[in-house]
């Protein structure tokens, strides 16, 4: 398939980001229009599947079943040769994240594990506790403003591939992630009103050139999961992950934001998740989970997958962000351009 007509529906759609390497050089030609052979397996293969050319050119793909690219028609949603491949890149991701995370344990081994907080204190959330600044704030962020300004998206897609306790339970958690019907509380608009709040532009996918493999790959493996019913375990386990780290990683972040003066607008995305999540973390684990086992006991596996894979993603996150700004280097690939 050639990609040729412009679409009209470009309301609130990024334009494309530049390319970091053949693979993503290669799907951003052909959503521009551009006809040509797609990369194949080989190239694939030698790609690194947590590098900024794999990771980019997965985002380019997921993104189209998002909310998809200015001047890119809707129709590219379905390309068969995208589609080819996406599942290449897929296969690598999956590949390399069970290399990652060897062994077998189960759900509540994993999800027990993350109740204990590790004597050091690492992780983004207790470095700019302890050492954040208004700029450092800013960067991050940046750096969570691919996923969280389409918060909980990515996750809507298990609805239908669940059923009795795990669909009640999910879809009472999602009911609260989009606002209890309020459009002012959907959380992916109180990131938006973070963003403001601290000067950035909250337009949805602005910020994508300037966002690593690191971030890009902790977005990317929710679309992976919740795109493929085969997956559903999985993103459950990385479902319940995100809703019991997420209370005291959010009271750090909002304590952090108040003591650099960023206000109460900015503090208030990550209010909300404090007493949110707190009540989601038991809702999560004894109806989602517990229902979704009780269910389909085969699944366990995967859903402990899900969490490790979830765990050591945002680990290799954590890491690079910390990392660059010990030796005073910024996190992101360029520098926040001021807006006038």
């Amino acid at each position: 398939m050639t990609i040729t007509a412009p679409t009209a529906a470009d309301t609130g759609a990024p334009a494309l980001p530049p390319a970091r390497g053949e693979l993503s050089a290669a799907v951003t030609a052909r959503l521009g229009g551009r006809s040509g052979p797609l990369p194949g397996a080989g190239a694939v293969l030698a790609a690194d599947p947590f590098g900024d050319d794999v990771q980019l050119a997965l985002h380019l793909c997921y993104e189209l079943h998002y909310r998809g690219f200015a001047h890119v028609p809707d129709s590219a949603e379905w390309d068969l040769g995208l589609l080819r491949l996406r599942a290449l890149l897929e296969g690598g991701f999956v590949s390399a994240l069970r290399d990652a995370c060897p062994g077998t344990v189960s759900p509540a081994e994993v999800f027990d594990g993350l109740l204990t907080e590790p004597p050091d204190g690492r992780g983004v959330s207790r470095h700019l506790l302890r050492h954040g600044t208004i700029e450092l704030l800013r960067e991050y962020a940046v750096l969570r403003s691919v996923h969280q300004l389409r918060e909980s998206d990515p996750h809507a897609w298990v609805l239908p591939r669940l059923r009795g306790r795990a669909k009640a339970g999910m879809a009472a958690v999602l009911y609260d992630e989009f606002g209890c019907g309020r459009e002012e509380r959907v959380h992916a608009r109180l990131y938006a009103d973070l963003m403001r709040a601290l000067d950035l532009v909250p337009d949805y996918g602005h910020y994508l050139p300037a966002v690593g493999a690191p971030a890009l790959a902790a977005g990317n493996v929710m679309s992976l999961f919740g795109l493929h019913r085969a997956h559903r375990g999985s993103l459950i386990g990385h479902f319940a992950v995100l809703e019991i780290t997420s209370p005291p990683a959010a009271s750090w972040l909002a304590a952090a934001l108040r003591r650099c003066g960023a206000g109460e607008e900015a503090a208030r995305f990550y209010d909300e998740h404090v007493e949110a999540d707190a009540v989601h973390e038991q809702l999560v684990r004894r109806e989602v989970v517990g229902g979704l086992l009780d269910e389909e006991p085969g699944l366990a596996a995967d859903v402990a997958f899900g969490a490790r894979a979830t765990i050591f993603l945002e680990d290799t996150l954590g890491r690079a962000v910390t990392d660059a700004w010990r030796s005073g280097a910024s996190a992101l690939r360029a520098p926040i351009e001021e807006e006038t």
